[in-house]
């Protein structure tokens, strides 16, 4: 007799999940709260699909916070094995020129969305849509159908049933993605951390006058540092503050400061191709030239980071050729606050890693799982979110299916 698999919730996660669970061994069924699956995963689509990034493994795993409970996961589902499953259900894939993957042209998200729905459909998953989970009654799960009536599932009743939760974090609300859920898991006594905002806009204080002229503008290789970690890549000035790749992968340390302090300071390396000598050595040879006019010259600045230097600096600091290159290799700039959570690309909080064991059980409810990014853990933009979902989803399944 074939176990029952209750997964509830549709994202990346229960996807792969269910994609790979032995259909000689469960008989899966995804419950999703919306009227489709994968709407996250298509919204992420909007701005660039890439599916993972190429980085190398070892490299990859400490992009994750905290990357001793991804250590695992990722290195038995890397970023290769992806493209190789992707690749057998018929999405093929490339790496772009910043080293991240994508499918090849013309293959749309949705596309992909189709080819894992087609997968399943295969492996005869059952799939029921508009059914909201609300919690648990006499230890069966609740749900709410689209028609208002409460009803309990008809597998997570049976003795060797088995329910996963991959109910997702708390940004983009649109997509039902609202951690709603969370006080269902603390009435049970579960952990439960408060949701914060991650990969998303910080805040500057910024001179209107500079608003006006440096709005949506970009800065372009660039190295960014907050306490120790540094990363490269781009930024844009928004009238909000900055957001961009850059920043986004250094939201752990940016969010720990503005908790501990209320504020949060980060430096830009403008040049960082050049060091501070370099750059002084190039300083030399001024002439007559101003200060602007040595900066486009020398150093090939465009108006933006000009203008950005001389609304940071003092009149000093921007004239003294000392100061000003010491400034240019390590920018200050204090960020005041996070975007609203809803206007954030992930989440961190959810449930405590402490919860569950090493396999995703929750250690206080046996047969009761959760993955995703319910979870709480984190990682920058470029893949790595959507990576590490799968990589949860495709490990647990492999767990499950040697039980």
């Amino acid at each position: 007799m074939k176990k029952s698999i209750a997964i509830i919730g549709g994202g990346s996660a229960a996807l792969m999940l269910a994609a790979q669970l032995d259909e000689n061994k469960f008989d899966v069924t995804i419950y999703e709260r919306n009227a489709a699956v994968g709407r996250k995963f298509l919204v992420a689509g909007d701005g660039g699909f890439n599916l993972t990034h190429s980085e190398e493994l070892e490299k990859f795993i400490t992009r994750y916070t905290p990357s001793d409970f991804f250590k695992n996961s990722i290195s038995s589902f890397t970023n290769e094995n992806l493209r190789d499953w992707l690749k057998s259900i018929g999405i093929k894939t490339f790496v772009g020129s910043s080293k991240r993957i994508f499918p090849i042209e013309g293959i749309k998200p949705i596309d992909v969305l189709n080819a894992i729905l087609n997968e399943l459909k295969r492996k005869n998953v059952q799939i029921k849509t508009n059914h909201l989970w609300k919690g648990w009654e006499n230890n069966e799960v609740l749900f709410e159908t689209s028609n208002s009536n409460v009803i309990l599932s008809g597998v997570e009743g049976k003795a060797l049933g088995i329910t996963i939760f991959a109910l997702g974090g708390s940004s983009w609300k649109v997509t039902g993605s609202d951690g709603s859920w969370t006080k269902y898991f603390s009435e049970k006594g579960i952990e439960v951390l408060p949701f914060q905002a991650s990969n998303c806009a910080y805040e500057v204080k910024w001179k209107e006058e500079f608003k006006s002229i440096a709005e949506g503008k970009t800065l372009k290789n660039i190295a960014i540092k907050c306490d120790a970690k540094e990363r490269k890549g781009e930024l844009v000035i928004t009238k909000f503050g900055l957001e961009g790749g850059a920043i986004y992968a250094l939201s752990p340390q940016i969010r720990k400061q503005l908790t501990e302090d209320g504020t949060a300071t980060i430096y830009l390396d403008l040049k960082p191709s050049l060091t501070l000598e370099q750059i002084k050595d190039k300083f030399s040879a001024r002439g007559n030239r101003s200060i602007k006019k040595l900066l486009t010259d020398r150093l090939n600045f465009d108006d933006t980071q000009i203008q950005l230097l001389k609304t940071l600096l003092t009149k000093d600091e921007f004239t003294y050729l000392e100061d000003l290159a010491k400034k240019i290799k390590h920018l200050p700039i204090t960020i005041t606050a996070m975007a609203p959570i809803d206007e954030a690309i992930s989440t961190v909080g959810g449930i405590a890693l402490s919860e569950i064991d090493p396999d995703f059980q929750l250690k206080k409810m046996k047969n009761n799982y959760c993955m995703g990014e319910m979870l709480d853990w984190d990682a920058p933009t470029g893949g790595y979110l959507l990576q590490g979902c799968f990589s949860m989803g495709y490990n647990l399944a492999q767990h499950l299916n040697k039980s």
